[in-house]
């Protein structure tokens, strides 16, 4: 019995070193084969450098500075979550996932597991970080899908885009205020959480018909509800604020990327297609949703009645500041990391 236990092991661990060459070959395949498909639309995007550079510098600086803002907000929310107050570890650690995902297929996993291994060495706790990390990512990805529900009163009145800074402000604070109201009342009251859970559940069986009906999605729902808020403790409305911050200043830099170029498309459905570009960013395919966020939102823009060259501008615009310009400063933060938390190897050859 010992001894098929062995050869059972040895074979699974056999077929675990075959699965993990063949499951990177099947990932860099696909990542060419979407890269091949999205090539026009990354490379019109692309092309469209030369205009950027005749933009005006302070609507680019802004651009520059509420992408920051949003890092800034996001680090805090997780500082919370993982009940630690060390801004520097939190704040690299992002930084570098951030960058280490953006430059391999499977970003999202692959950023969630260098910034894990970064934590735990700083000394962070394994479960605190697995625990605040899920926490955080709920906080923040439950909001963004609350964005398109709170911006139907908005798609119906239709308000443009102002080029102008105090507009886009209000904006952005509009966004900000409903997106922690809504949070605050699906984590405080149980009855709206309800409503939603049965109306998800109501979907879900009307979709898949031929399948055993679903019961337990309220259940499931208030469960969830009650470790997020273990996991933001006391400090439950500064995490909403930090959470509610970190997506409506990642949207007001698309605004004003869209101001920078004189867009007058309507805000909502701007609000919209920066939902849809997020969402196409966790697409595995590609690092960091590359070339599907360019097509996607390129498209989603243009659709909202933003001209065809501007909104690849604005896209471009947008994309340095979210994806390009975050990269080498999350390599230079990795090296900041490592200078502090050297490995033992480090110390060995040092």
């Amino acid at each position: 019995m010992r001894q098929a236990d062995g050869v059972a092991d040895n074979d699974h661990s056999g077929l675990r070193r075959w699965r993990r060459p063949a499951g990177r070959v099947l990932a860099l395949a696909v990542m060419a084969v979407s890269l091949y498909v999205l090539a026009p639309s990354l490379t019109a995007v692309f092309a469209s450098w030369r205009t950027v550079i005749d933009l005006s510098p302070a609507w680019l600086g802004a651009v520059v500075l509420l992408e920051a803002a949003s890092f800034v907000s996001l680090w805090d929310l997780q500082r919370i979550t993982l009940r630690t107050r060390d801004w520097f570890t939190v704040a690299t650690s992002q930084l570098a996932g951030n960058a280490f995902g953006h430059a391999v297929p499977g970003g999202l996993a692959a950023a969630g597991a260098l910034q894990f291994q970064m934590l735990t060495r700083a000394g962070v706790p394994a479960v605190a970080v697995a625990t605040g990390l899920t926490a955080a990512s709920a906080v923040t990805l439950a909001m963004l899908l609350a964005l398109p529900v709170l911006a139907i009163p908005t798609v119906l009145a239709g308000t443009p885009v102002n080029r102008t800074l105090t507009e886009a402000v209000y904006v952005g604070l509009a966004a900000f205020i409903l997106l922690i109201g809504s949070a605050a009342v699906l984590l405080a009251t149980t009855r709206p959480l309800t409503i939603v859970a049965e109306i998800a559940q109501s979907l879900r069986n009307r979709v898949r018909r031929h399948h055993p009906p679903a019961t337990d999605f309220v259940e499931r729902a208030l469960r969830e509800r009650d470790a997020l808020r273990r996991a933001l403790g006391r400090h439950r409305w500064r995490a909403l604020v930090a959470a509610a911050g970190n997506i409506s200043l990642d949207y007001l830099a698309l605004l004003a990327a869209l101001a920078a170029v004189g867009s007058q498309a309507p805000r909502s459905i701007v609000l919209l297609a920066y939902v849809a570009a997020v969402l196409l960013g966790l697409i595995p395919f590609t690092p960091g949703g590359l070339g599907f966020v360019e097509a996607g939102l390129t498209g989603t823009l243009v659709l909202a009645g933003v001209g065809a060259a501007d909104a690849v501008v604005a896209t471009l615009v947008y994309r340095l500041a979210a994806f390009w310009l975050p990269m080498p400063v999350g390599l230079a933060a990795y090296g900041a990391f490592r200078h502090r938390y050297p490995s033992r190897q480090d110390g060995a050859h040092g």
